[in-house]
């Protein structure tokens, strides 16, 4: 990646925690109201504070849209502007229409609602998820025999003691079941004997 380019992402970047600390609070109000939709038709400053937050998000669509986002980052950016313009709208449409209708207005719409403030939170994410970095190559590692015959032990004595352990509990048997716990054990020694060598 260019120096230029990283700079841009940073720019980018800056411009879209300026935005987002714009809206966060807004937003956080917005999903309240809309987890108490009867609150709009019963309480007039709740039902007042929407026109406030339509132009909130209709202020953080029109800075959306002056963002130059870099290449990789164009769908997103994009994603996030269209979310903004679907939540303004919707929150005009849910204040005129409650403000209209009352009650059964706020719950026609508010699912419709709900789901513009998640794409809106869910477009930010997309935008905020860092590139997935490449996991790195496996080491090539030679099983050595001695580590192969380790392993063939370790998985022998750990079925047979998880045999006689189980064979013990079902038969009330304490001695096979203890003896059972005991192979199991010796299993996992022999198995972490190499890896802990090897470490």
């Amino acid at each position: 990646m260019h120096a230029g380019s990283i700079g841009e992402r940073e720019t980018y970047a800056t411009e879209i925690d300026g935005l987002w600390s714009v809206l966060s609070l807004p937003l956080a109000r917005l999903d309240a109201l809309a987890d108490e939709p009867d609150r709009l038709a019963d309480d007039p400053a709740a039902l007042e504070s929407l026109p406030r937050f339509q132009y909130v998000l209709h202020a953080a669509s029109e800075r959306a849209l002056g963002i130059d986002p870099p290449p990789d980052a164009e769908a997103a950016h994009t994603e996030l502007a269209a979310a903004l313009t679907e939540a303004r709208d919707l929150t005009a449409e849910l204040h005129d229409a409650v403000a209209a209708e009352g009650r059964a207005a706020a719950r026609g719409l508010v699912y419709e609602w709900r789901g513009a403030l998640f794409r809106l939170r869910l477009a930010r994410m997309r935008l905020g998820a860092e590139p997935e970095a490449s996991e790195p190559e496996p080491p090539d590692v030679e099983p050595t025999r001695a580590s192969a015959g380790a392993a063939l032990l370790a998985t022998a004595l750990l079925l047979a003691g998880t045999a006689a352990f189980v064979l013990g509990a079902a038969l009330e048997l304490w001695p096979i079941w203890a003896g059972g716990l005991a192979v199991f054990a010796g299993g996992c020694a022999v198995y972490r004997g190499p890896t802990a060598g090897s470490s």
